[in-house]
């Protein structure tokens, strides 16, 4: 998984596997990037970034089940009165934890799942009932994307034990586009 320098042939199989060919209409373009990127402090992660700026932003045909949403937006069931998101802070996980299992009292879990859910990544969409995949833009785990849930955040690659796919944004559409389910290892 290279960050840092996008793939041909990952931006070519993301283009057929989200069924995009307009000749780049929908894409963001360069310099709405560099704005996002210079009004947050962060530089998005390949192939996500080339992906937004030259081939679409945001499709309803690809994952997650509500098709991904544009950079700068966040899905509809997001919530009202959230805290403010900090991309810029370090996505606090590097593994997998589940909160729901987590004895420690909601004084010391509280504000670490406010960093969970707002700090260091870009929501890419939701499967529905509060399952949101996010982009990892800073910290550790930059390029990885994460399923954030009300119970739980788990990391997507087949290297954290949850499923067979490619860590990184092209890794979880190709698994996507394969039809396989997210949590397929055995």
């Amino acid at each position: 998984m290279d960050t840092d320098h996008a793939d041909l042939d990952d931006l070519a199989a993301l283009r057929a596997a989200l069924d995009v060919d307009d000749g780049g209409e929908s894409a963001l373009g360069w310099d709405a990037v560099h704005a996002f990127e210079a009004e947050h402090g962060i530089v998005l992660p390949e192939p996500y970034r080339t992906f937004v700026a030259e081939v679409t932003d945001g499709c309803y045909s690809g994952p997650p089940d509500y098709g991904l949403v544009s950079l700068a937006e966040l899905p509809d069931d997001w919530g009202a009165g959230r805290p403010a998101r900090d991309l810029s802070k370090p996505f606090p996980l590097t593994e997998s934890w589940i909160w729901d299992e987590d004895a420690r009292p909601s004084e010391e879990i509280d504000p670490i799942l406010e960093q969970v859910f707002d700090h260091g990544s870009i929501v890419l969409g939701t499967d529905g009932c509060g399952m949101y995949w996010h982009l990892v833009v800073t910290g550790p785990h930059r390029g990885h994307i994460w399923n954030i849930s009300g119970e739980g955040a788990v990391p997507f690659g087949a290297g954290f034990g949850f499923t067979t796919g490619e860590p990184g944004f092209a890794g979880w559409v190709r698994h996507w586009a394969a039809g396989k389910p997210w949590f397929d290892a055995a």
